[in-house]
């Protein structure tokens, strides 16, 4: 089924969208493949001012996601691997949304916003790095051209992951 893909907007996140991000993540079904449980405020906060800074810094970042009435439905974009394992120096794109506007379209139609940006900043290739188990995110990827690189298993949980990758 082919349908049309959401109005979405992204922008760059203000000190506001911590909180919106902080309301819009509370819930274990969102961070069942992102920990496993809610994040403090405290968190989000660091995570919008790091973001903030990549913008600046790289042209690119985790942006806020925002629908046709102007309402934070959660985040999409990229930034630099943040982990000491994985593909380090490469350019992650991500996505994460709250769980009312799962199955819409919003996390494709952005990101593929995000690889227009990216191409416009001249970054050569993505990667995704998905847990295994994750039908959804891995979906998207699929949506996005993106292919199967490498299976990995995480550090901390040893949860098994893929890693995708497309070259811009």
């Amino acid at each position: 089924m082919n349908r049309a893909l959401p109005v979405v907007r992204l922008r760059v996140p203000t000190d506001e969208d911590a909180v919106a991000w902080h309301r819009l993540f509370d819930d274990p079904d969102v961070m069942e493949f992102h920990g496993g449980r809610p994040a403090a405020l405290s968190v989000y906060e660091e995570l919008t001012a790091r973001q903030r800074r990549h913008d600046a810094e790289l042209g690119f970042c985790l942006w806020t996601m925002v629908d046709e009435t102007g309402r934070a439905v959660g985040f999409t974009g990229a930034q630099p691997w943040p982990q000491d394992w994985g593909p380090k120096g490469e350019i992650e794109i991500g996505w994460r949304l709250g769980r009312e506007f799962w199955g819409k379209g919003y996390a494709t139609a952005a990101a593929q916003m995000t690889l227009e940006r990216l191409r416009a900043a001249e970054v050569p290739s993505v990667v995704a790095m998905v847990l295994a188990g994750n039908e959804r995110s891995i979906a998207v990827t699929r949506r996005l051209g993106m292919r199967l690189a490498e299976v990995f298993t995480t550090p901390a949980s040893q949860r098994k992951g893929h890693c995708y990758r497309l070259d811009l």
